[in-house]
């Protein structure tokens, strides 16, 4: 009965180690989340996608000559890695990265993959000169106050467009 009680006692314990061990990270975390300000509700999201469809669609689709991309597309892992890349080379660029930017670019008449002359978004990292790089005067403590592009950072494109390139906002696979 003694044994029989420690073997049970001895799978139980080796169960909970094992969910611990194996399972760990599905456990709660105690982190609170936090909601950023900027963030937008889908309707919000609709009507935005519906202003740029009535003020900007005829015209830029005029311009490509076709339908153009209006959508980027990029793995979160992708986003997670490059933020991780891009606050890491500002570092070495002697800059604090503060955010990022996005700009629309078009990929060249010879792009491959069939996206030549589309529209593109791509990211490029922003912040201001590192306190130990900085200049301690009073113009550049004025002056320097974030939210500039990275002079020599790497940007980040490579999202994939909307399928199809013209779709809008919801886009459902």
């Amino acid at each position: 009965m003694k044994k029989s009680i420690l073997f049970v006692l001895g799978v139980l314990l080796g169960t909970i180690a094992t969910y611990f061990y194996c399972c760990g990270d599905l456990a709660i975390s105690d982190d609170k989340i936090i909601k950023p300000s900027g963030v937008i509700t889908p309707a919000q999201a609709k009507v935005l996608d519906a202003n740029w469809t009535r003020t900007r669609k005829n015209a830029v689709d005029g311009a490509a000559g076709r339908p153009d991309n209006r959508s980027a597309w990029w793995s979160l892992d992708d986003i997670n890695n490059y933020l991780v890349y891009a606050e890491n080379q500002a570092g070495s660029l002697g800059y604090k990265m503060d955010g990022i930017r996005v700009y629309l670019g078009v990929y060249s008449g010879n792009a491959p993959n069939g996206r030549a002359d589309y529209t593109t978004m791509f990211i490029v990292p922003t912040g201001k000169k590192s306190h130990a790089e900085a200049n301690f005067n009073f113009l550049n403590s004025v002056v320097q106050n974030g939210k500039s592009d990275i002079p020599g950072a790497d940007g980040f494109n490579g999202g994939d467009p909307g399928q199809p390139p013209s779709s809008n906002y919801p886009q459902q696979q």
